[in-house]
């Protein structure tokens, strides 16, 4: 089976789909990898690195379309914004394709085509999945990099000293949601000597927060219908923010850091931290929102954008896994082959199997037939990152620690 890498088109992605370590590995389960010019540039991988694994290194993004029966990608259709890419007939695509906010006009486009594309983002929470979950994979570099941002623009060290000039009081930092991406940045900020809390709707979490050496934030709100069979975060009613709200108002003012990573998939994300909120922190004070990409869970949040408001300044990132793009990629390539591994038969060819429980939750379109039903349940009215993405995300796993806090997803 030829394997095409094309280049990456989303705005300020440096991710690349396969990094030159596991194409080699797809050449010696038997395929063929073609890989455009330059595809690797952003992740540090050069066109010789995947030369010499064995790669077919094309001049153009074009022909990898032309030439290839499968397209790996970091980003494509309702994940960037810009026209189709030009998939030819019977292709098949795998990436994480923005399958909330995908049109029905590219979805069609692609029916008419016969493409087969399956979206990452709908790997079911099953334990045979967890090694194709790209958006746990992803939200746990940005978990990672929220925390060192926020240690970068914090005006305060992180950690606790004595010194002969007196004591530097540890700088405290909340996280809200629990899922891969917060309980990342628990313990990155707990490594860099924080005092460090974290807070989620799930109090079934709370064990896990503690065992990073973190304090859970625990408030009086009725949780027993916040998440669903999945674990993914169900949309609350105004009342219920309205109380979260009125309690985070007594936690929130204290913190020198906020990091929030609470989303819903195929919803835009809760409002939890008010302006007011935010006028209380100390001057200074850092907040890193990892829900941007789905309209962020702070008031005065702007996606992709870094405002000040009252003193404390806002950060709204949209593709924080990229930041790590190296170790980004080559998380997300072994992603991408455990789950062509699991797509195709022994003979190296792929085999649509619908009693796949992750064949038939990822196939948004296919033999000439659109399959998403993800349009109806929020499609083009909301965000999902569910991933971020970038970040974002979160993720499907039956284990604890995989747990998706709020239904963060990565806007990856």
């Amino acid at each position: 089976m030829k394997v095409g890498v094309p280049t990456e088109t989303a705005d300020g992605e440096r991710r690349v789909a396969l990094v030159p370590s596991v194409a080699e590995r797809l050449i010696e389960d038997g395929h063929d990898v073609l890989v455009a010019a330059g595809a690797g540039e952003g992740a540090n991988c050069g066109d010789g690195e995947y030369e010499a694994a064995g790669c077919e290194v094309l001049d153009d993004r074009e022909a990898v379309f032309e030439r290839a029966e499968v397209v790996l990608q970091v980003q494509a259709l309702g994940a960037v914004d810009g026209d189709t890419d030009p998939y030819a007939e019977g292709q098949a695509v795998v990436g994480l394709l923005g399958p909330y906010d995908v049109t029905e006009g590219a979805l069609a486009t692609l029916a008419d085509r016969r493409v087969s594309a399956f979206a990452l983002e709908l790997i079911p929470r099953i334990s045979r999945a967890q090694s194709m979950d790209a958006l746990s994979s992803q939200a746990s570099l940005g978990g990672y990099q929220a925390a060192l941002m926020a240690a970068e623009e914090l005006p305060k060290m992180f950690p606790m000293e004595m010194t002969a000039a007196g004591t530097i009081r540890p700088a405290k930092v909340l996280v809200i949601g629990a899922g891969v991406a917060g309980l990342k940045a628990i313990a990155t900020a707990e490594r860099l000597g924080a005092a460090t809390r974290g807070h989620d709707v799930r109090l079934e979490v709370k064990q896990e927060v503690e065992s990073l050496g973190a304090e859970f934030v625990e408030l009086d709100l009725p949780t027993e219908e916040s998440g669903d069979e999945e674990g993914y975060a169900v949309e609350m009613g105004e009342e219920f923010y309205e109380a979260q709200r009125a309690q985070m108002q007594a936690v929130v003012p204290e913190m020198d850091v906020l990091i929030t990573t609470a989303a819903i998939p195929g919803r835009p994300a809760p409002e939890i931290i008010t302006a007011g909120m935010i006028e209380d922190m100390d001057d200074g004070s850092v907040i890193v929102d990892i829900a941007a990409p789905t309209g962020g869970n702070c008031e005065p949040t702007e996606a992709g954008e870094t405002v000040v408001h009252g003193g404390v300044t806002v950060h709204g990132p949209t593709n924080l896994p990229s930041e790590t793009a190296r170790t980004a990629s080559d998380q997300y390539a072994n992603n991408l082959r455990n789950f062509l591994g699991n797509l195709t038969d022994e003979d190296g060819e792929p085999e649509f199997d619908f009693e796949d429980e992750i064949i038939d939750a990822t196939l948004l379109t296919h033999d000439g037939t659109i399959r998403n039903p993800h349009l109806d349940d929020g499609g083009d009215d909301g965000d999902g990152d569910g991933e971020t993405d970038d970040g974002s995300d979160d993720a499907a796993s039956d284990e604890p620690t995989d747990a998706n806090a709020e239904g963060e997803t990565d806007a990856t």
